[in-house]
């Protein structure tokens, strides 16, 4: 993908990848970016299932709504360039995923402990924030965060009801990045939580340093 802003997008989404399976798998059953899976989870929780959680998925959707509010108001405040807010919420998200490497690092992360209840709030508002600002910046093929519209898209939007090539290249390259992530995620988890967090925040230094560069190429 030759556009920078395309390409930033796609790192992120995988970010995402990793971020949703250390919340589903070593969090709980909870994802901080897949808010439709919270929901459902909820709905199994208030009606009892067994295992199904309720204070976890929660936890997730009000977070991710506390985020998007604030990347709302970063997209009302700030400079209207497309980069900048990207920029910011990108620094945000190295902040809040730094922090929680730290956490996991330092305590003991059992799921349905007060830790993980904290990280999932944490990992939870980094991508509500992004959604918010990715959303409203990139294509919309490109949420970051969900795939649904992507896959239900993936062969429509268009006048003759069939994606155009660059259309397909680029919602396959969503799904690629996401399921990457999910890959990359779980095998880091093998080796620690912490280190599966941090590594999702280098990750997005990658994507913000390669953003500014291109940006002032």
């Amino acid at each position: 993908m030759r556009d920078p802003l395309t390409r930033t997008l796609l790192i992120l989404t995988f970010v995402t990848g990793i971020v949703d399976v250390v919340s589903f798998l070593a969090l709980g059953h909870v994802f901080a970016a897949m808010q439709t899976g919270n929901v459902i989870f909820l709905g199994l929780g208030v009606a009892g299932v067994s295992g199904a959680p309720v204070l976890a998925p929660l936890i997730a959707l009000l977070a991710f709504l506390a985020g998007g509010t604030v990347g709302a108001l970063l997209a009302h405040t700030t400079t209207p360039a497309p980069g900048n807010r990207l920029n910011l919420a990108m620094a945000a998200e190295v902040v809040l995923l730094g922090g929680a490497a730290v956490l996991a690092a330092l305590a003991d992360v059992n799921p349905g402990g007060l830790t993980a209840y904290v990280l999932i709030a944490i990992l939870s508002v980094a991508m509500g924030l992004r959604n918010t600002i990715a959303r409203g910046i990139g294509d919309p093929n490109l949420a970051t965060t969900v795939l649904n519209l992507t896959l239900s898209a993936f062969v429509s939007s268009t006048p003759t009801g069939i994606a155009s090539e660059p259309e397909l290249a680029l919602r396959a390259a969503a799904i690629a990045a996401i399921l990457l992530g999910a890959i990359a995620g779980a095998l880091l988890l093998k080796v620690g939580l912490a280190l599966a967090i941090a590594t999702a925040a280098a990750v997005v230094i990658v994507a913000a340093i390669s953003s500014r560069r291109s940006s002032h190429a």
